[in-house]
């Protein structure tokens, strides 16, 4: 019987508080914590659907694959490119909805694989003589604040990744009150 509404006792409010209260507490963190989760995975999933699609947007058309202008080995890069999205994209999401071994381990291969992409797009703007546009296609509407759109995209998508990452992280232990 709970002691804490028996008629003998009366009504004990910070009994029943903690007694309840810390059940009930618990559940909700717990659910709290199972819905930050999906969201994180949910939203990982999500750049890795985009990761996996937006290289043959971007590029299977007259700027990449299709220009007359780019000779056959530089398609061959290109290609190796966008296979590369697909395939990180692949992994990242097996590892995203991976069920056995640790869930951190299974996180962090997730973000990893989901940013490799999308740092390597970013690093490719260093090498010598590289341009975010060929000059025929470097129009004013390939910017966005100043900024070439690859640019933007990179700095959304590593973005999301990042908030993935946090909704997802298990949550922090409760602290136990000092013995004193």
């Amino acid at each position: 019987m709970d002691t804490s509404t028996s008629p003998d006792r009366g009504y004990d409010s910070a009994r029943s508080a903690t007694t309840n209260g810390s059940v009930r507490s618990g559940a909700v963190r717990a659910r709290a914590a199972k819905t930050r989760e999906t969201a994180g995975r949910t939203l990982l999933s999500l750049v890795a659907v985009f990761t996996a699609i937006s290289p043959y947007v971007a590029d299977w058309n007259e700027t990449h694959v299709l220009n007359p202008l780019w000779p056959p080995h530089a398609k061959f890069h290109n290609g190796q490119t966008m296979a590369m999205g697909t395939l990180l994209a692949l992994v990242c999401l097996f590892f995203v909805w991976r069920r056995r071994g640790d869930a951190r381990s299974n996180l962090l291969a997730a973000v990893g694989f989901a940013g490799l992409y999308w740092v390597s797009q970013a690093a490719a703007i260093l090498y010598p003589g590289a341009a975010y546009f060929d000059p025929q296609f470097d129009t004013a509407g390939k910017y966005i604040a100043g900024l070439p759109v690859q640019a933007v995209i990179e700095i959304v998508v590593l973005g999301a990744i990042a908030g993935a990452a946090v909704l997802c992280r298990p949550a922090p232990s409760p602290r136990r009150p000092e013995a004193g």
